[in-house]
Order: C-alpha cells, then structure tokens, then sequence
C-alpha cells in the first residue's frame, strides 16, 4: 500500500484517529485531520500535531479537504454517509477505515469478533484463554487499543484479538480475518442505520473476504445470523443449544448444567483432538448470567480455533471475574446489592441483565435513545422489575412504554436515581443500572455514567453507616 507521498485525509480525531494520522506520518504522507467537534480535548490532541507537521481542522468538515484527497481514512466515530464523504466517493477517492488500515500490515492471523452485545468480554476472555494456554497476544480493536498501534509496536505476537464493530465493519474492503466471531444481532444504532436491515447487513461484513481455510464461529440460535451463513465460504463452527446444531461436526453445545466442544483442529493446523470429551461446566464460569454462558462458548471456541488449549481456558475463567460496567457488583447497603451495568446500551442487553436475577430489581434506566422500541421489554420487567427509574433524555419515552406495567418514577440525576431506589429498597432487592441508551445525553461515555453510579452508591453507603452503623 502506497503511503509516502500521499494526500490522506483522516476524519475524527479521537484515540484511532490519532493513531492513525501519527502512523501515517511516520510513512511521509501528507496528512490532514478533520473533526467536526471543537472541544478542548481535540484543541490539544491538534496542537500537539501540529507541531508534528500534521495539518488539523477542527469545528466542521470542508468538503474540498475531502474531495481533495487521495486517501480518506475514517475513525469509527464518523459516519461514511456523511454528506463530505459521500461526495468524495462520487468523485472517486478511495475511503476506508482504521481496521482496513491496520490489516494490511498485519501478517499474524486475526481473530475478529463482532457482535451487538458482548463483544468486549468474549475479545477481552479469548485474549486472556490464549495466553494462558502460552501464546503471545495483542488484544485490541474496538475495545480501546486501535490495531494501527500494534503495527507499530515492538511487541510480536502469534495471534491477533480483534473486537470489531459494526461502524469498523462499514469501512472494510479486503479484510479477512482468520477466525470470525458473530455472536448475536438485535436493535442497535437505528439512529445511525437506515433500518435494521441494513445494521444486520453490516453485521455480516465480518465474513465476507473469508475463504475456506479460514473458520468463523456463529450463534446457531440468532435467527438473523443461521440465515447470513449458508452461504459463506469458511469453515463453519456455531454455539448453541442442541436443537440449533444438526449436521454441524464441530461445535459448541450448551447443555443445563454445561458447554460440550468438539473441535478438530485449530487454524494453525496443529494435532488438537476434542471429539466431544471436552466439558466446561457452568460452576466453573464466574460471570452471572445466561448471556455470559453463550459468550464463554465464543470465547472458548475462537481460543481453541487459534490454537488455545483447555488447560488454558479453564485457567482464564478461574481468573475473570467480569468487565467494568457489565452487571457488575458495587456495594450491598442493607441487605440491597447495587450492579453498575452502564455498559448495557440496548433494550436486549437490558433484558440479558434482568434474567441474571432471580430476585426483586428496581431498574435505573434512560440516557440518550439509539432508535430503541422500549415496549420490547414489557415481559421482561413485568417478570423481574418491581420498580422502574427513570432518567435523561429518553426518560419520558421509556416512561410512556413502561409505565402501565411498572411503578415509573423520574429522576433529575444519577444521584437522585440512586436515592430514589435505596428509598424504595428492601433487603434481597437489587438495584441496577442497565440503561439500554447510550450515555452521551448526561456523560462523556458509558464508563463515566457508570463510575457516577458507583460514586453515588459509595456515597450512599457512608451516609447510611455514619446513621447507624449498620453496614
């Protein structure tokens, strides 16, 4: 790929668009930086690179700097719709993004995972199941560290994890990664997509360069994704329960009480032989929930497709307790447990967090909708939620779908939703945060909604042990 020399616009100027014009430079291209946003995190991230001879506009994208260009390298953040691009590509310049970027420097195989919900557990669990199996790994994508970084670092691995969304999977062309992981498709991001149609097309982008000799590994029970890979060309691994796994010889079988693999050999061709004998069970998966036993089968799969071992992932599980904001465990305050589930942004991700319980939950919800039907979630909070919160710009929305099956109440802030819940508590109730809208109404992203939500239990907490001492 020709670089030095080349005019390449990189739009977005977050931590991959960053990565991206810095790697660029280094290869003698001319580069320009285009964000849409002037805020004063990107005034200094364009400062610093304009001392490094990279050229930055910042508040609005010129259309002439697109059409302009050789090159046009898109951060996942920005749309390839957007009217600038659009016009850059009638004209004919090539447009791509990070991912695309990164793979054609990449030579180690790579496992691509993608899916609406869970992505960053099952990339963050397979990086952990290979290691301990004794690989080297780089873990990155979409979960935080940009592929373009791996490129040029010092580190050396045998295998690359990837999670990669939907708005990375938009912007491919040749991509094809070795071993391909689709873990489900429900409602997401109608606020960026024509239509669902067209979310579960992009979904499906994951496969599309693959060969026979590479493997991709699929939830057999996702109606959308058994009807995307009939026609495919690799090698066919799927997770399941048994009704979704006929004619399949390789396989993850999800059983009442464990997963059943077989498996007969890895990408790399090695002697590995399961036939069936190899079983995790589910007392050995630290992670609540049913949603977590299809994604260990994800994960377990693509580590033993990449030349992983059961030792190894029976080792990783026995180390993972869990990611950040993903049904996790805060505090319990008088006999009430508190989760922080931030990062559940759709209504399905939600009903996944709410049959994790078998007790009383009062639910937190609200933020900014993606183009959600929260009326989907009727049966769900009927069956689990004994009061509903909630909050931001969704709340009355979410409050005119819910409201007649659950006592609804609004709340001004995080804080106030806290307070709101611990009033209505009793001990064995949960209270969790599992909002099914993005964060970007009230917060900087869902990690900053659901570290105020642990600082508002936190504080909750003290309060109630300087009253009584109780806790």
């Amino acid at each position: 790929m020709k670089i030095s020399g080349e005019k390449i616009v990189v739009a977005g100027l977050g931590k991959t668009g960053m990565s991206v014009a810095l790697f660029l430079k280094r290869r003698g291209a001319q580069v320009t930086v285009t964000d849409s946003s002037a805020d004063k995190e990107l005034a200094d991230r364009a400062d610093t690179l304009g001392k490094m001879g990279i050229k930055v506009e910042l508040g609005s994208h010129n259309p002439d700097t697109f059409e302009n260009a050789g090159l046009i390298v898109l951060s996942p953040g920005v749309p390839h719709t957007i009217e600038p691009v659009m016009r850059a590509v009638e004209r004919g310049v090539p447009v791509i993004g990070e991912i695309e970027l990164a793979s054609k420097f990449i030579k180690k195989p790579i496992v691509a995972i993608s899916g609406t919900n869970g992505k960053t557990t099952v990339t963050t669990l397979a990086g952990k199941m290979l290691e301990e199996s004794g690989l080297n790994v780089f873990v990155g994508g979409n979960i935080g560290n940009p592929l373009i970084d791996y490129v040029d670092s010092t580190k050396r691995a045998e295998i690359i994890v990837a999670e990669i969304s939907s708005f990375q999977l938009d912007t491919i062309d040749t991509f094809r990664p070795g071993i391909s992981v689709l873990l489900n498709i429900t409602e997401d991001h109608l606020d960026r997509y024509a239509d669902f149609n067209a979310y579960v097309k992009s979904k499906g982008r994951i496969f599309e360069n693959q060969e026979g000799s590479d493997i991709c590994i699929f939830n057999a029970s996702d109606k959308h994704i058994r009807s995307m890979v009939g026609n495919i060309r690799c090698r066919k691994i799927p997770f399941s329960s048994e009704e979704h796994l006929k004619g399949h010889k390789e396989y993850a079988k999800i059983l009442n009480d464990r997963i059943d693999f077989n498996i007969e050999k890895s990408l790399a061709g090695s002697d590995l032989t399961l036939s069936g004998n190899f079983s995790l069970y589910f007392s050995e998966i630290g992670i609540p929930g049913r949603h977590n036993i299809e994604n260990v089968a994800a994960a377990a799969l693509a580590s033993l497709a990449a030349g992983g071992n059961a030792a190894g992932i029976r080792s990783a599980l026995k180390k993972f307790s869990g990611l950040p904001h993903r049904i996790e465990h805060v505090a319990v305050i008088k006999g009430t447990e508190y989760y922080n589930d931030s990062k559940a942004t759709t209504v399905d991700s939600v009903a996944k967090a709410l049959e994790a319980f078998s007790r009383p939950v009062i639910l937190i919800m609200g933020g900014r909708n993606k183009g959600s039907n929260f009326s989907i979630l009727k049966n769900t909070v009927m069956k689990h939620v004994k009061k509903l919160i909630v909050l931001g710009e969704a709340r009355e929305e979410i409050k005119a779908s819910l409201e007649d099956i659950v006592e609804t109440v609004s709340a001004e802030s995080m804080e106030d939703s806290v307070n709101l819940a611990h009033g209505s508590a009793e001990p064995g109730d949960v209270v969790l945060l599992s909002p099914a809208c993005s964060s970007f109404d009230m917060f900087t992203s869902y990690s900053h909604r659901g570290e105020i939500f642990r600082r508002a239990v936190e504080t909750l907490k003290r309060r109630e042990v300087n009253v009584d001492g109780l806790e």
